[in-house]
């Protein structure tokens, strides 16, 4: 069933602080009296499913999963990228919170990056050490729907970037 011209039931997708799903289903619901189609996405990444409107979708931050192009951008990142070290703990979080609620991979690999450099200097906050574990799943997750490879693989792609 094609509802909207970007995606389809069966596409997969990013979703902002959820990672990769795939569009299962597209169905007419009520809620509070109201009809409207709905996509029903599960996530595979954190076992759970979700229901948009579509007359939300436009402005979720869904997006289609990147192509191997922007893996290379990605590794870039990883091997040239430089981080800001000014920052106070505080205004890293909120940037690196930022960059994450944007869903976008090269910002997420951002955020990936930064954080492992500051834990290879000395440890991470709760806080940080919790973003970078979302982060990092989030990313091993569409890399490994871009490169069509495992977990573990995908792993090894990104430490051995840094």
């Amino acid at each position: 069933m094609e509802v909207d011209s970007l995606f389809q039931v069966g596409d997969n997708i990013v979703y902002p602080m959820q990672g990769v799903g795939v569009i299962q289903a597209v169905e007419e619901k009520e809620i509070l009296g109201k009809k409207e189609l709905y996509f029903i996405i599960s996530f595979p990444v954190n076992d759970m499913q979700l229901m948009i409107p579509e007359s939300k979708i436009s402005t979720s931050g869904i997006r289609s999963v990147a192509g191997s192009p922007a893996l290379d951008e990605v590794l870039n990142i990883f091997k040239n990228g430089e981080r800001d070290t000014s920052l106070s703990w505080k205004q890293r979080y909120k940037t690196n919170m930022d960059k994450m609620r944007t869903g976008e991979l090269l910002e997420g690999a951002e955020v990936v990056r930064d954080l492992m450099l500051v834990s290879r200097e000395k440890a991470l906050n709760p806080s940080e050490k919790q973003m970078l574990e979302k982060a990092r799943k989030y990313l091993l997750s569409e890399l490994r729907f871009i490169k069509g490879i495992s977990k573990n693989q995908a792993a090894e792609l990104l430490n051995a970037a840094l």
